[in-house]
């Protein structure tokens, strides 16, 4: 753990301070890029809790869950902002630092998932987060993670460039070897493994950041929120008024049973809010609102549908 010279509350109060801000941000230009619908705002508190049912003993804190539906782009699209402490951490956060059980923890972070209507235009997710845990006589510990992956179900190669090369020019000042390093985290980190695939063409994915002070690991992680519009709005321009019919709809369904499997199933955020005790509604606003399921399917031998599966593995895109 590198010295640091902020306090608690200066750490806390600037990752809090940045996140609110890209809450703000992110929903006025996904709102702007719908053009039809906005942003309906559901702000909460906790205080307390049912010590039964929470691992992590009562919860304090808030958010603002924000959520768009049936736009003229996007079916649904979720952010979310969180500030919330526990008295301990739940196994899920402590499962690879078994050192930080039981320590008393705060979070703070966005995390933003968005469905659009058509079948060419991906589903991308982001998040960025910050994490303290504390103990009585031990000196404070503290990371970031974040990142953002992108879930197409029609892919091409121009998206997939440009998504890549925008998470790695954003990598580039903080070293060479850091954009490499995350793209193979988030290829590793969204894998279905009793699938065999990955979750999409995936893009950054990292976690328990503190190398180098918090000011630089603040700035990493602040490059990276800021990053996901450059990534992802001019996608949504190229890709969201190609026509599209029912086979693509179905498909499009279809493939996003993927995504609830790999939410429910691998994922560590939404595993944490729920052994945590977190707000249930907020923390699964991250499933598509309408989905399928189908046995046994495999797409058309040389269909647009079959060419999916040529980019679920890892490969280089810059």
């Amino acid at each position: 753990m590198p010295h640091d010279d902020h306090s608690e509350a200066e750490r806390i109060g600037a990752a809090e301070a940045f996140f609110m801000d890209l809450q703000d941000r992110i929903c006025s230009a996904l709102a702007a890029a719908d053009g039809a619908a906005g942003f309906v705002e559901d702000a909460w508190q906790r205080e307390g809790g049912d010590a039964r049912l929470l691992a992590a003993g009562s919860l304090t804190g808030g958010g603002r869950t924000r959520v768009l539906k049936d736009g003229a782009v996007f079916e649904q699209a979720g952010v979310n902002y969180s500030f919330v402490s526990g008295e301990r951490l739940p196994a899920s956060a402590t499962a690879h630092r078994p050192e930080l059980a039981n320590r008393r923890w705060t979070a703070a972070g966005v995390s933003l998932v968005v469905h659009p209507n058509n079948p060419y235009l991906p589903t991308t997710h982001a998040n960025v987060r910050y994490f303290e845990a504390d103990a009585e006589g031990q000196p404070p510990v503290w990371w970031f993670g974040g990142g953002f992956d992108l879930t197409p179900f029609y892919p091409f190669d121009e998206d997939a460039r440009h998504w890549h090369q925008i998470a790695h020019d954003l990598c580039a000042p903080f070293g060479a070897d850091v954009y490499p390093r995350y793209k193979r985290w988030c290829d590793e980190y969204f894998y279905l493994k009793h699938r065999g695939e990955t979750r999409g063409i995936g893009g950054l994915f990292y976690d328990d950041l503190n190398e180098g002070g918090f000011d630089r690991c603040l700035a990493f992680t602040q490059a990276v929120g800021n990053g996901f519009l450059d990534a992802y709005l001019p996608i949504v321009a190229r890709r969201r008024d190609m026509p599209w019919g029912e086979r693509e709809r179905e498909f499009q369904l279809y493939r996003r049973g993927r995504y609830v499997e790999f939410n429910l199933v691998y994922d560590r955020g939404t595993l944490f809010g729920l052994q945590s005790g977190g707000r249930t509604e907020s923390i699964l606003m991250s499933l598509p609102p309408r989905v399928r399921f189908e046995y046994g399917h495999v797409p058309e031998p040389g269909s647009a549908e079959a060419k999916l599966a040529d980019y679920l593995k890892p490969r280089d895109w810059v």
